[in-house]
């Protein structure tokens, strides 16, 4: 079934044009590069795998409860809005919020995907060059996986959120080559990783946590690279030149904060915009999520050396100052041992399964001849 036939609201023109500036570069040094980077490239190469097999997409997922959310994360619950919801309206709540959250995981990594390629053509290294042409195939894995999830699982799809799509544009129209890098690898996959993990953490339910824990496996790659290359250029910038970009890091958290609460969602609900991001503002549960989204950003950001008082004042405001202290090497490396484990435990189980197979076809075999 088209896509188009699935969103929830329409999306508009089916293609969305931003104007690109900036210079396709070339490098001659093709034996040469920085050693992280490098085994990182490799690594990038070792850990490709096939979503159409490595998923288990057999597993059934009931859409009008695909991540097993409880009653009280709901943003309508105890409003009288939940009060007069029939069981087969809160079923369709859950969906359109499910459907909501994995559109704007697929949105942005085609999103990803596009800035990888963009940073392919315009970053001055050859090392940096090789890993992003990984990182290129994996978002494209990632918009694959979320896709189908959504056409045949949740058979709902909602348009790119407006917010989104202002920080992807405005990292997309900018001709400086790091901006890919800030915009997409700090930013945007920064919120999406801690989106996914609270899903991975919290969800019951086995398909999306398989999803999410191998695509996270990837983003822990995505992200260490984006701290290695702008780390290193970041040093050689002027003040000047360091508070244009904690200037775009301010606004596109600001951005990003607002983005996450789902008010397209309470609109096709019947529920007036005004009312429905005064809702989501006094919801517990979404001003928990929100200030735990930035869990990966701040670190990286700070890692990278855009700490002025500016940017720490406006994490200040948002109350995630202090999450400048986070171990983020911990946050990545858990993140690829969650989907070691992941796989050990469902490899293991196939192999019993055989086991069993195995065994009762020989009792059988020992019967007849018997």
């Amino acid at each position: 079934m088209p896509t188009y036939d699935l969103y929830a609201n329409d999306p508009g023109d089916p293609h969305w044009q931003v104007p690109a500036s900036g210079a396709a570069r070339f490098s001659w040094e093709y034996d040469e590069g920085r050693d992280r980077l490098l085994a990182l490239y490799q690594k990038g190469k070792d850990k490709q795998w096939d979503g159409q097999k490595r998923i288990d997409w057999d597993l059934e997922v009931d859409p009008y409860d695909p991540l097993g959310t409880p009653e009280e994360a709901m943003t309508l619950y105890g409003t009288r809005h939940w009060d007069r919801m029939t069981e087969r309206d809160k079923g369709e709540l859950r969906q359109h919020f499910a459907s909501w959250q994995f559109s704007q995981f697929l949105h942005g990594e085609q999103g990803a995907m596009i800035c990888a390629a963009r940073i392919v053509e315009s970053v001055p290294d050859l090392d940096a060059k090789f890993y992003s042409a990984t990182q290129t195939m994996d978002e494209a894995r990632h918009a694959e996986i979320y896709g189908r999830f959504l056409h045949e699982k949740i058979q709902l799809v909602y348009p790119i959120n407006d917010n989104l799509q202002s920080l992807l544009g405005d990292t997309l129209r900018d001709s400086r080559w790091d901006m890919p890098y800030l915009g997409m690898q700090v930013l945007i996959e920064g919120l999406a990783l801690a989106a996914f993990g609270m899903i991975r953490d919290t969800t019951d339910k086995p398909l999306p946590k398989q999803i999410l824990a191998y695509v996270m496996q990837d983003e822990a790659r995505h992200v260490a690279f984006g701290r290695m290359a702008l780390r290193d250029y970041y040093k050689q910038l002027t003040d000047a030149e360091l508070r244009e970009r904690e200037e775009f890091v301010i606004e596109g958290c600001y951005l990003m904060r607002d983005r996450l609460r789902g008010v397209e969602v309470l609109e096709n609900f019947g529920i007036p915009r005004a009312e429905a991001e005064e809702l989501s503002e006094r919801s517990e549960f979404l001003q928990l999520f929100r200030r735990l989204l930035f869990s990966r950003i701040v670190p990286c950001v700070k890692d990278i050396g855009l700490w002025g008082k500016r940017l720490q004042q406006a994490y200040v405001d948002m109350g995630v100052f202090e999450m400048g202290d986070s171990n983020l090497d911990l946050l990545m490396a858990q993140d690829e041992e969650i989907a070691e484990k992941l796989d050990a435990e469902r490899f293991a189980a196939e192999e019993q399964e055989r086991v069993a197979e195995v065994e009762e076809a020989i009792k059988e075999g020992q019967n007849v001849a018997g």
